[in-house]
């Protein structure tokens, strides 16, 4: 597999690592602290594949997350994909800045996992187990794209400005590196929804999604044009109660075998608890 998706299921590697694995900006908030816990659907043309659960903690001195993803059914039976992911970091004027992230996943044919030590943005070291394959069209990666990035999971905290509120966690560009490969997500607003979950019941801001490939990416193949042709990607984000985050509570992506879409059936937080003490 690669670090975020098995290779079964073409197409679907930008939803795994938009899932897991996987968005930035300076707010004028002041951040609190909250705990949270969301469990997730994944689906394609309607039919359930599998889920994910996302928990950990938020505070103005750090975060830790955590997600386990896995399908489920007839495609879990064939190719027994699972995987599982963890980061934490500070809260650095607000944004995220990651010190670890790790992440590990398995089909019934192969298992890989990356590890890797941040600083500033900056990549500090990084294993991969076993190592990327060598492939002619792969676009070399550099020291300078493991530079001023954020990790796929760090990505899931979407911070508020004051003054642009909810559209402010929409409107940027978020430059992820997963250990494999480096990419910008762009994101822009467009529009707000009402929503009701388990857990949470009120508005979340829409936001449409664009993928531009850099680097550690396939070339040649064609789901790698496809994706950076998509223009029907979409993520919507709700607020964390008690922090100046939002968090994705629905991801829905067209890809070469139909659209899949990763939906929260629940998103419980818990105002006031710690990062420090959120699993514990």
């Amino acid at each position: 597999m690669k670090p975020a998706i098995a290779p079964s299921l073409a197409g679907l590697s930008f939803v795994a690592r938009l899932s897991f694995v996987a968005m930035l900006a300076a707010t004028s908030l002041p951040a609190q602290a909250a705990s949270l816990d969301a469990k997730y659907q994944v689906s394609l043309l309607g039919l359930t594949l599998g889920t994910a659960n996302l928990s950990g903690g938020v505070d103005s001195g750090g975060y830790k997350l955590d997600i386990v993803a896995k399908l489920t059914g007839l495609v879990g039976g064939f190719t027994g994909g699972r995987g599982s992911g963890a980061a934490t970091g500070n809260m650095s004027a607000g944004k995220p800045m990651a010190a670890t992230f790790a992440i590990s996943s398995a089909s019934s044919s192969e298992s890989r996992t990356v590890r890797m030590a941040l600083g500033g943005g900056n990549v500090q070291a990084i294993e991969i187990v076993p190592p990327i394959d060598f492939k002619p069209d792969r676009v070399p990666l550099a020291d300078s794209h493991k530079r001023n990035i954020l990790d796929p999971l760090s990505a899931f905290l979407m911070p508020v400005d004051g003054k642009g509120g909810s559209a402010s966690a929409c409107n940027r560009t978020l430059p992820i590196f997963d250990g494999a490969a480096r990419y910008d997500i762009k994101m822009s607003y467009a529009g707000s929804r009402e929503v009701k979950l388990d857990g949470y019941g009120g508005p979340v801001a829409v936001c449409q999604v664009r993928y531009v490939p850099i680097a550690g990416h396939r070339a040649l193949r064609p789901s790698t044009k496809f994706m950076a042709e998509n223009k029907d990607i979409s993520v919507w984000l709700a607020p964390v109660a008690g922090t100046n985050v939002m968090v994705p509570v629905r991801i829905s992506v067209k890809t070469m075998i139909g659209t899949a879409v990763v939906e929260a059936s629940s998103f419980r937080v818990d105002p006031g608890v710690t990062a420090s003490t959120a699993g514990n």
